[in-house]
């Protein structure tokens, strides 16, 4: 075959790919609509979860929900070439805040995905696999499906993510999820307050002493979190207060070096009062993002020409958020590529960024996002054989 001619066949899959994604994309709008109306929380997206796999098994797939024994999720695959591509969806919202995260979006994509690569599976020799992976915002759902073996032997996994604008390279911190509780004693707080240990003073040492230690942590990391729980009633001392805390760093090793300091300001917190503290990470720590370059690249191209202008004003750092796609991303090759919905001024995890989450919009960069993540798939694998 002559290189005009298999170029010729290269860019004639990449156009059906778009032809494929455009026929889709009124029930791809719609599926995505479906999961905003319906958000579900970490481990909870039994009906998002149900959504999609019917969605799948009706463009053809064959679906295995309950996948690896986590109710929430699925594997889809279609095809048997000997070249493996994972596509991820994610589906789970933000409690009280919905889909502020466009998780409904990433889930339309990765269907659309498949939906343009199951028809071509054969001719371009790949096998398309669709992982459901729940509990992406702080439950390390990938990580724990990494752990019973999914993944494992992927040429390449994809994903897309929504933010404001276009920026295509990930570089999420790597984060620890720990859920923190302080055990007092109740007294009256009017009448016997010698008989009390506060417990909700631990964590207010706790968060002092974090807030002094911010003044020795390098620029790469982030430390916050929210108090849960602080009392029931303002004349009662406190006998237990939780909290929910994370740590950001460039790399799994800084992280690991700033979280021993940050649990420390924890201990003093228990030191000081009196109280006994319990320190229990809520996931596996997630990694930093490693990139495929070649396949980035190509990423780049194909959304580009399809009109997307990837920003270089910094106007967005979602591309620094934690993901535990970066764990995936250190066992197979991967992209996570971020597309925008055009939100500015409102950001990821904002009411005002879930409301932007349905749409023209949004429903653009479903479908640019989709045909682009295929388009590339068919580039890896036509610059590979």
């Amino acid at each position: 075959m002559s290189d005009v001619v298999a170029a010729t066949g290269h860019a004639a899959l990449k156009e059906r790919v778009r032809e494929l994604v455009d026929a889709d994309l009124p029930r791809l709008v719609a599926l995505s609509e479906a999961l905003h109306a319906e958000p579900e929380t970490a481990w909870n997206e039994h009906r998002s979860a149900a959504r999609l796999c019917e969605s799948l098994a009706s463009r053809g797939l064959t679906v295995t929900p309950a996948y690896l024994g986590f109710e929430t999720a699925f594997l889809a695959t279609a095809g048997s070439g000997p070249v493996r591509i994972g596509v991820c969806a994610e589906y789970d919202a933000l409690p009280g805040l919905g889909h502020a995260c466009g998780h409904n979006l990433i889930a339309a994509i990765a269907v659309g995905v498949a939906s343009a690569l199951a028809p071509l599976a054969d001719e371009l020799g790949i096998t398309v696999e669709v992982y459901g992976t729940p509990a992406e915002e702080g439950g390390g759902g990938k990580i724990e499906l990494l752990d019973r073996g999914a993944f494992a032997g992927l040429d390449l996994a994809v994903m897309a993510h929504p933010g404001p604008v276009d920026v295509a390279e990930a570089r999420p911190f790597a984060v620890a999820h720990s859920h923190i509780q302080y055990e007092g004693t109740a007294a009256h707080a009017g009448a016997y307050p010698e008989k009390g240990v506060n417990a909700n003073d631990a964590f207010v040492v706790a968060q002092v002493a974090i807030g002094l230690l911010r003044q020795q942590l390098p620029h790469s990391v982030r430390v916050h979190g929210i108090q849960t729980v602080g009392g029931q009633a303002p004349n009662a001392i406190p006998d237990r207060t939780e909290g929910r805390w994370y740590v950001r760093a460039e790399t799994l090793e800084e992280l690991g070096r700033v979280e021993e300091k940050v649990n420390r300001c924890f201990e003093a917190g228990a030191l000081a009062t009196g109280t006994a503290v319990t320190i229990t990470a809520e996931s596996k720590p997630y990694s930093e993002f490693r990139n495929d370059e070649r396949a980035l690249g190509f990423y780049r191209a194909n959304a580009t020409a399809l009109g997307r202008v990837f920003d270089s004003s910094g106007a967005s750092a979602m591309n620094r958020a934690s993901t535990d796609m970066g764990n995936v991303s250190h066992v197979v090759p991967a992209i996570h590529p971020y597309v925008g919905i055009n939100s500015l001024p409102a950001t990821n995890h904002q009411p005002e960024f879930a409301a932007a989450c349905v749409g023209p919009d949004a429903e653009k960069a479903l479908r640019d996002a989709a045909v682009a993540l295929a388009q590339t798939v068919v580039d890896v694998v036509r610059h590979t054989a």
